[in-house]
């Protein structure tokens, strides 16, 4: 699994991958987190707010900080 946070790095954006390392942490899974901070690419995403969470490629959520429990949610929602 990929899941990328895509951000400036702001306390929203490390919140938000606290939460993800959390998140794949407590499911025990298998993923690569990678924090995405150039804005062309964040674009390329169509992201247009940030924070933003990638899951295998898909935008799960973008602009807000989602709790760990929601993001395992989008987890296993994938698998």
């Amino acid at each position: 699994m990929n899941i990328k946070i895509l951000g400036p790095g702001c306390k929203n954006c490390k919140k938000l991958m606290e939460n993800t390392e959390e998140a794949v942490r407590d499911l025990n899974v298998e993923a690569t987190i990678e924090k995405v901070e150039d804005y062309g690419e964040i674009a390329r995403l169509g992201v247009l707010k940030t924070p933003g969470l990638v899951i295998d490629g898909d935008v799960v959520s973008e602009g807000k900080v989602i709790a760990a429990k929601s993001i395992k949610k989008l987890i296993v929602d994938k698998r």
